[in-house]
């Protein structure tokens, strides 16, 4: 490490961890090679061209990048149809016209995986005052079956949809701000027997942090619509903002004319001279998705070496890129924070603070030193302060960086526990 200072027993923790992790980066490897090639395939079969990198302005009537684009990321995900457009702000605000376009008053939602994240929460009009334009505010009534051993609870998901008519079954595949297991692309697919079976229902995918994790996505076992953002696994680290919605075609259409207007759709919207990033940022985004699960499972060996609980594992399955740690305390939380922005290549001299994040009830704590303003594909680390004192790790462009951020932040918290 001769160009930072890591303590002499955090480098031996380091080469500890390093041995444990290294059968599990094998598996890792294999994936992101099958994941690599699929999104290859997918540009050559479609015949990119540097046309397609155009910019477009005004409308963006016959933009061919945007469509292309739109085709591309369809056969890699394995769907009909996608939208990939940069105008979506967020994953967030990629999620909410993914749920207007489908839902309609009187329309049920049930979330099977338990209460969606936060900043979701707003959209669907809970723990919001009314009159803000959520759902709820038109009419659509809102389920929920709650997880039961941090797994979906099938059984009660089957008693859910006898009990009556929903029109859609929302899954969230990522943890969120919890401690339960991320879904695997095959406990999506039990859900979705089940749905079946029981109704003519919907079934959605929140995909965030899940992409490129496994061979196949969502859509594979029968999900009708996955979405999530570009700054997170599919944008590669080079998307400088946006998201994605994909599956079936009719579907897909319907969210167009929510995120314009109907009628138009998916035809307008001008490129401005984004899909360059785009397209390269999918091109990337199996490699990187790979990288970013190397700092996961290296960052989980060496804070369970330093004595401290990891979901998962560094040893268990892996179904998206976050990696929780439980740090017990608000001052260690804090100092792994502080640590890993310190090894960030962007800002490493800010010291991350908690404060009073919009969407949020409690005070959030962030480490995030990123090209991107707020992307999750590079490495960072954000935390509410409450109970457990957990943190939630994720990203990394590339291992080699990745670990020493990771290094950075181990190292505070052991300065932290010696001052304690």
């Amino acid at each position: 490490m001769s160009f930072f200072q890591i303590d002499p027993q955090i480098e031996r923790l380091s080469d500890s961890a390093l041995r444990k992790a290294a059968p599990f980066f094998e598996t890792i490897e294999r994936t992101t090679e099958y994941n690599q090639q699929k999104v290859l395939r997918a540009f050559i079969d479609n015949g990119v061209r540097e046309a397609h990198f155009a910019e477009s302005t005004g409308y963006g009537y016959g933009d061919t990048g945007r469509e292309k684009l739109d085709a591309v990321f369809a056969l890699s995900m394995g769907a009909e149809s996608a939208l990939v457009r940069h105008s979506f702000a967020c994953g967030t605000h990629t999620l909410t016209v993914a749920l207007f376009g489908l839902l309609r008053p009187g329309d049920v939602m049930l979330s099977v995986t338990g209460e969606p994240y936060d900043t979701i929460q707003p959209t669907i009009g809970l723990h919001c005052p009314p009159g803000r334009g959520s759902l709820s505010d038109f009419g659509v009534e809102y389920r929920e079956v709650a997880l039961r051993g941090g797994k979906p609870d099938l059984d009660a998901i089957r008693d859910a949809l006898r009990a009556q008519k929903v029109k859609l079954v929302y899954i969230q595949r990522s943890r969120g701000y919890t401690l339960r297991p991320s879904l695997s692309v095959e406990d999506i697919g039990e859900i979705v027997c089940v749905t079946r079976e029981c109704s003519d229902a919907l079934v959605m995918v929140d995909n965030c942090y899940g992409e490129f994790v496994q061979r196949s996505e969502p859509l594979a076992v029968g999900a009708d619509l996955i979405a999530g953002s570009l700054i997170k696994n599919p944008g590669g680290g080079l998307a400088k903002n946006g998201g994605y919605i994909a599956g079936r075609r009719d579907l897909v259409e319907l969210c167009a004319y929510r995120m314009t207007t109907p009628g138009l759709g998916a035809e307008v919207g001008a490129s401005l001279g984004m899909n360059r990033n785009l397209f390269m940022g999918l091109f990337h985004a199996p490699h990187v998705t790979g990288e970013a699960l190397k700092t996961a499972v290296f960052a989980a060996a060496l804070l369970d070496e330093m004595g401290f609980e990891t979901t998962p594992a560094f040893d268990a399955p892996r179904y998206d890129i976050i990696q929780a740690l439980l740090l017990r305390r608000p001052e260690t939380l804090i100092a792994f924070c502080r640590g890993l922005q310190s090894g960030s290549p962007v800002d490493s001299a800010a010291v991350p603070e908690p404060w009073d994040m919009p969407g949020y009830d409690s005070k959030v704590i962030m480490a995030a030193g990123a090209f991107i303003l707020g992307s999750s594909i590079e490495l960072s680390a954000d935390a509410p302060l409450r109970e457990p004192y957990a943190v939630w790790m994720q990203g990394g462009l590339n291992f080699h960086s990745g670990k020493i951020g990771v290094l950075l932040a181990a190292q505070e918290v052991f300065r932290s526990l010696q001052k304690n």
